[in-house]
């Protein structure tokens, strides 16, 4: 070897280390969770680190059988497809229109819109849960809807207003010429444009609402309408924390999640490019 070759190998050798390194940090406690998950109690709490003597799925079979998860996954789901709904169907109306029309108050409309994406969720636990409570909106099917939604449509405000902007007026005002009407205009023309940043905003809601954990917890007392985060929590005792089955619990919980990103890789990462490009 070369000394140049030699050169261009050390000075690759580092970086390339360093990056394995990360990986690793970053693979790994996806490995623990699921090799931890094939132990029973006792063992794991020998060792918490060693590989299982004896792998076995009494876990996964205990917690689909014993507990209320497949619910709690429905409740999720429900409450995801719904708000996500609510998110990009009027993120996206409202976003067209403030990127398009000029009216008195515009801008401070699309102010507060984006003042709710500096409104920390924590500040508003204790307002949320007296209002939810006095209203007798709390603990039903719909509660948990309303928060996501509203925490959703700033960012899909946001991120739609700048990409109808990109799109050229010359396209909607073609179709004015040739007879289209204003909503099949919006509906048929500009939202298949959109596409990308949609898909965008769909994807970063869909896991911000699968994964939400404070309103579920602070507006949900019942167990029959939990979603999944708060109900892994009733694995945990007052003195003794099942964590072999709490880690199975989790794979099962992110499987819907990880299935959804494999199944729409493709299209997940086009997305992310376009918004990142026009929005």
């Amino acid at each position: 070897m070369g000394e140049s070759s030699k050169r261009r190998f050390l000075s690759g050798l580092v970086p390339n280390l360093v990056l394995a390194v990360f990986s690793m940090t970053c693979i790994f406690p996806a490995i623990w969770l699921f090799y931890s998950s094939l132990k029973g109690k006792a063992e794991f709490y020998a060792n918490p680190i060693s590989l299982p003597h004896s792998p076995n799925f009494q876990q996964y079979m205990a917690i689909l059988t014993k507990s209320k998860i497949l619910l709690w996954m429905g409740n999720t789901i429900r409450n995801s497809v719904l708000s996500l709904a609510i998110i990009l169907i009027l993120g996206f109306i409202i976003g067209y229109f403030l990127s398009r029309f000029r009216f008195k108050g515009k801008n401070a409309l699309y102010n507060y819109y984006l003042l709710g994406m500096l409104v920390p969720i924590h500040a508003l636990m204790v307002p949320m849960y007296v209002l939810f409570t006095k209203t007798g909106m709390g603990d039903q099917w719909y509660t948990l809807i309303f928060p996501y939604a509203a925490f959703g449509l700033p960012i899909a405000i946001f991120l739609v207003e700048s990409y109808v902007r990109s799109i050229p007026i010359e396209v909607e005002e073609a179709a004015n010429i040739d007879g289209c009407s204003f909503h099949r205009t919006l509906f048929s023309i500009v939202l298949p444009m959109c596409q990308p940043i949609l898909v965008t905003v769909g994807i970063i809601q869909f896991f911000i609402v699968w994964n939400e954990f404070t309103f579920a917890l602070i507006l949900i007392s019942k167990e029959t309408l939990m979603t999944v985060p708060v109900g892994i929590t009733l694995f945990k005792g007052q003195f003794v924390t099942d964590y072999p089955k709490m880690m199975a619990s989790m794979l099962i919980a992110i499987f819907p999640a990880m299935a959804l990103y494999f199944a729409f890789s493709k299209q997940i990462i086009k997305g992310m490019v376009a918004g990142s490009v026009k929005g």
